[in-house]
């Protein structure tokens, strides 16, 4: 499936039960594992996982394909692998300590500038 299908897909899901401050971040220049990352807050572990469940419900009804499902038990942080796309649903404390935008966010070039400036 086209990237930019997948992604819209993703997002619609995301926005149909409300998920709050959804992110694309574009990764195809940092890793070769997948090219973007989709992250979304919900406000409840039962949010979490209806979002998680939708966006996984709305690819497989498209045709695409949900290579895994992660944290639905617990329902803080759940993640759904469509391959080239990844999708972060967390609850808002959860999102705001791992911070994975700013994560994502640094390129090579900043992440070797740092770590020479954390040299002694």
């Amino acid at each position: 499936m086209d990237i930019r299908k997948l992604q819209k897909i993703a997002v619609d899901a995301l926005e149909d039960i409300k998920g709050k401050d959804i992110e694309v971040i574009n990764t195809k220049k940092l890793t070769s594992l997948f090219e973007r990352i989709i992250i979304a807050s919900g406000d409840s572990t039962r949010q979490v996982k209806a979002l998680a469940r939708n966006v996984a419900d709305k690819v497989r009804e498209a045709g695409g394909e949900i290579i895994g499902v992660e944290g639905e038990e617990v329902g803080e942080w759940v993640l759904v692998d469509l391959g080239d796309i990844v999708v972060h649903v967390m609850q808002p404390n959860v999102r705001s300590h791992y911070d994975l935008e700013s994560l994502w966010r640094v390129t090579p070039r900043q992440a070797a500038k740092r770590a020479l400036a954390a040299e002694p």
